[in-house]
């Protein structure tokens, strides 16, 4: 009633000062001042527009080129025959659609058998939840204001039915137009004269929020449009047609209200059926990934779509669930924050896209008690997210405790209706079958990896959640949400909250008795106080479980040989081309549970959620995090492999709680993520991480080495390399363009890098001389390692002359790249002449014999008062004796020989043989000669494990 009372004031302070205000369509409450030259009916189209081009905030993540008329793809709509009627409340993967043919928007008011001149046409629009009914209405009344369909009709009036139902007031058909459109206040097309009503088009949207009563004895019959009357009754009168008969009206409802309107009353039912094919969901995965110019010209973007297109054909999972225009949207946005994510974007989380699914499909939605009574479960205060939560997700929680994807029809009637007593119950009941399960429970697809041997070998139907990550997600709102709560602690929970409520007034009550009457028996009531404090530290006791058991399902054993989770959830979007990713077992890994239960936790998802009705409190998120941050530190005090790491960076970027994550970062001294697969949303988690840190915050290695970094990772990653005092790089895809930003590292102040290595990486010579210019500002560098980065003569060159601006360089590394004698020779001399240098690396690079010994005569000081010597590593020999480092060099040739060209690197291998073997023809010591051949056979082991290597390769 506030509400109400609020818009009437709107009204009269609007009317009075002659101002315009302009409130989405969904409301269905504006007002404006309109010039008496104005036609109604172009300001009425001008206004929808407006209107219905608003789309929701979730969309601004597809970029700022996203519209309904680029973006739309048109749902498939099948007419059914009254001798289907019987079908209308299947499932809709359970959908014949070769029985009845299609139909477009303009079809649907197309002259039936059963139409009659001077009456208009009661079509009946339904769909189950996801399948596109919101999409549709806004495509048709925006392709109405452009005129390109629905021309016969002159005006479209469009009404919100949830609006509708909250109307506590008679008013007249006119008047209930004019209450939402000003403009179309008296329109001559609506005062019921001759037949102009024949070109208006009625339009009620959410048909099921409507207590229909079709008796007469409740709705009387009215054909006056300007009678005050209910606006359930102003429906019924149209749909009998009697009330405007020329008039034609558009209902769109879910799969369950269908039923709600007699037959008679219908002209045309009409189903929306989704993407019943994989070229529309095609369409639309198109519209939304390859938007821009720039994704459009993107070879990453069309391969994405390509593998999502191949993966729809194969009849995977995923197909069945993209049958629902809503799950499409949900893959869309999945893969958008996973390949297209930006720094300049918003920050979005996984767990954020799932939670704004659920309100654009859930928000605002409730369960209706008992057909015909205005009472409804909203009155109780559940909706019907709290009602999916506690059935389905109910389920979700089981199968996650026990590691099962599938259910069977049995498990599901336990599940999901085992506890129904009353009519009421079992009409929601009934209702939320027809009308969501199907939403989120497909027929299982038996080609699934993960399902257990007895699904092949029973033939009981069996089902699965239509994506993965859906029941993970679930699971983890119902534990959050505190719905795993045993009968006694959910009866001590409504105890505690009484007793709390009613303890002051009994307090106080007795305090005045006991002045009359000092008995001491009146203290006994004061236990009523504990009772409250006993709930808070069970209440306590259960959060500490909560968050105990995210640490455990985070660092399970069995998980830790798995891919990391963000790959796990690109894999059952893309699915795996090429070989199997290797598994602990054959079960499901559940590694998205304990993430989605700390995402949940964040601040704009539980505002989210409070908005379904499905409210976390903040102690609750209080007692939780404070037991997490316990439970993650002693974790962490164990050795993890990367692909927990990079799970644990996940969990504390979906939680965005700045505090947990410096507390629990503070206990982790290196992070290795060797091997992780980097994409830009990896790149931009890691860094939002570690800025979550102090300055003073430092690293002793971050290790990124085979992470198949680019130069667009690297400048994402910027904030995260400061923290770092071993930086490693080495294998990847960082070119010459990389180097402007390594210099940038190199040159700002905050940075405490002291070790950097960029092995393997094609710099060349023209980004190594870009990276050298910060060496005479930057103070803190001690290990440089170029190690086969493609520096030749010229970069050498360059580096000597730099060398000494750089006083605090200890260790060069420039091993396995094109330098030559000279070249070789002065760097040796600028080595000698710095003051710290004390060991350069220049093996694998092409310098002759004589070079090799001129270069060891130079690693001595040359006057001498001067101890300034550097230790010159090119052969595993020097001149006759063998190197002190021969070791280290065959160790680094072996742990990248997979990787190195294997021509050169056997050809080096048979040059170090030659120069073992000129040394021990040399040596005049038995035990010298024998220490050669020990060198000898330990090159010739290496050497020959890369000839077996490549035969093997060549064969297959």
């Amino acid at each position: 009633m506030s509400f109400l009372l609020r818009q009437r004031i709107q009204l009269a302070t609007v009317w009075r000062w002659k101002k315009r205000m302009e409130v989405p369509c969904c409301q269905c409450t504006t007002f404006s001042t309109i010039s008496s030259n104005q036609d109604p009916i172009e300001i009425h189209k001008r206004k929808l527009l407006m209107w219905f081009n608003h789309l929701p905030k979730e969309e601004e993540q597809f970029g700022c080129l996203f519209s309904s008329e680029t973006m739309h793809v048109a749902p498939l709509i099948i007419e059914r025959r009254d001798e289907e009627r019987a079908g209308l409340l299947q499932s809709p993967y359970q959908t014949q659609i070769s029985s009845s043919h299609s139909l477009t928007e303009e079809q649907l008011f197309e002259p039936t058998n059963t139409w009659s001149e001077g009456r208009g046409l009661n079509v009946l629009l339904y769909g189950a939840v996801g399948t596109g009914k919101a999409t549709i209405v806004r495509k048709l009344v925006l392709d109405w204001c452009k005129g390109t369909t629905m021309t016969r009709f002159k005006l479209l009036v469009p009404f919100s039915c949830e609006d509708l139902s909250q109307l506590s007031k008679v008013v007249s058909l006119r008047d209930l137009v004019g209450r939402k459109y000003l403009h179309l206040k008296k329109h001559p097309l609506l005062n019921g004269e001759r037949d102009q009503a024949k070109d208006v088009l009625f339009l009620f949207n959410g048909m099921e929020k409507m207590q229909l009563d079709f008796r007469i004895g409740s709705s009387e019959l009215c054909s006056d449009p300007n009678e005050p009357l209910p606006s359930h009754v102003i429906i019924v009168n149209l749909l009998r047609k009697y009330l405007l008969p020329e008039a034609s009206i558009l209902m769109v409802t879910r799969l369950s209200a269908v039923e709600y309107i007699p037959q008679k009353y219908v002209s045309r039912y009409a189903q929306i059926c989704g993407f019943s094919d994989p070229d529309r969901q095609r369409a639309y995965f198109t519209s939304r990934l390859l938007q821009s110019e720039e994704a459009a010209h993107n070879q990453e973007a069309q391969t994405l779509i390509e593998l999502l297109y191949l993966n729809l054909q194969s009849e995977s999972q995923l197909a069945a669930a993209c049958f629902l225009p809503s799950y499409c949207w949900l893959t869309c946005a999945t893969l958008h924050l996973l390949h297209f994510t930006s720094a300049q974007a918003p920050i979005r989380t996984l767990t954020g896209i799932y939670t704004s699914f659920f309100r654009l499909n859930f928000g605002g939605e409730v369960l209706g008690t008992k057909t015909g009574t205005s009472v409804s479960i909203q009155d109780y205060h559940s909706s019907l997210m709290m009602y999916v939560v506690r059935t389905v997700g109910k389920l979700a929680f089981d199968g996650v405790m026990n590691k099962r994807t599938s259910f069977s029809d049995k498990e599901l009637e336990q599940w999901i209706g085992g506890k129904t007593k009353t009519d009421e119950e079992l009409h929601q009941l009934a209702m939320f079958q027809t009308d969501v399960l199907d939403f989120f429970l497909a027929p299982c697809v038996k080609s699934g990896k993960h399902l257990s041997k007895e699904l092949f070998e029973n033939d009981d139907k069996q089902y699965v959640f239509a994506v993965p990550a859906m029941q993970e997600y679930l699971a983890a709102l119902y534990v959050v949400l505190g719905e795993n709560k045993s009968a006694l602690e959910k009866l001590t929970s409504q105890m505690s909250v009484a007793i709390g409520q009613a303890s002051e007034d009994v307090s106080a009550l007795v305090n005045i008795l006991s002045k009359f009457v000092p008995l001491r028996l009146f203290a006994i009531f004061n236990l009523l106080k504990l009772v409250p404090k006993l709930y808070e530290r069970m209440s306590s006791r259960n959060k500490g479980k909560i968050a105990r058991t995210m640490a455990a399902e985070m660092f399970r054993t069995e998980d830790s040989y798995n891919e990391d989770v963000l790959d796990q959830v690109e894999q059952s979007l893309l699915g795996v081309h090429g070989p199997q990713p290797q598994k602990y077992d054959g079960s499901q890994p559940f590694e998205l549970y304990p993430i989605f239960m700390g995402g949940l936790l964040q601040y704009s998802n539980r505002v989210l959620l409070k908005q379904l009705d499905c409210n976390i409190q903040s102690t609750t998120v209080v007692q939780i995090t404070r037991a997490l941050r316990k439970y993650l530190v002693r974790e962490l005090s164990k050795p993890q492999p990367p692909e927990e790491l990079m799970d644990l960076l996940v969990l504390l970027y979906e939680f965005q709680n700045p505090r947990l994550t410096e507390e629990v970062l503070s206990s982790i001294k290196s992070i290795r993520l060797t091997n992780i697969r980097m994409t830009s949303l990896k790149c931009f988690i890691l860094s939002s991480v570690l800025s979550c840190t102090s300055s003073s915050y430092h690293l002793k290695e971050l290790d990124l080495s085979s992470c198949f970094l680019t130069c667009n990772m690297l400048q994402m990653l910027g904030p995260a390399l400061r923290h770092s005092h071993i930086l490693n790089l080495q294998f990847n895809n960082l070119g010459p363009d990389s180097c402007i930003l390594l210099r940038d590292l190199l040159l700002d102040p905050k940075t405490c890098l002291s070790s950097l290595q960029l092995c393997d990486n094609p710099l060349l010579d023209s980004g190594i001389r870009i990276m050298l210019e910060a060496l005479p500002e930057n103070q803190s560098l001690v290990y440089l390692s170029l190690m086969h980065t493609g520096l030749g003569d010229i970069g050498a060159l360059e580096l000597a002359e730099r060398l000494q601006q750089h006083p605090g360089l200890q260790e060069l590394n420039v091993a396995y790249n094109i330098i030559s004698d000279k070249a070789a020779a002065t760097l040796v001399d600028a080595c000698r002449e710095h003051p710290s240098i004390h060991t350069v690396h220049l093996y694998f690079n092409p310098i002759t014999d004589e070079g090799k010994q001129s270069l060891y005569g130079r690693g001595v000081p040359i006057n001498e008062g001067s101890n300034r010597w550097v230790k010159v590593l090119a052969s595993v020999t020097e001149g006759s004796d063998i190197s002190e480092d021969w070791h280290p060099i065959l160790k680094v040739i072996q742990e990248n020989a997979s990787s190195w060209d294997r021509k050169r690197v056997k050809q080096q291998l048979k040059v170090f043989l030659q120069d073992l073997e000129w040394g021990r023809k040399m040596q005049q010591s038995f035990w010298k000669r024998l220490h050669f051949r020990k060198v000898q056979k330990s090159v010739q082991a290496t050497l020959q494990i890369l000839e077996k290597d490549s035969s093997s390769k060549e064969t297959k």
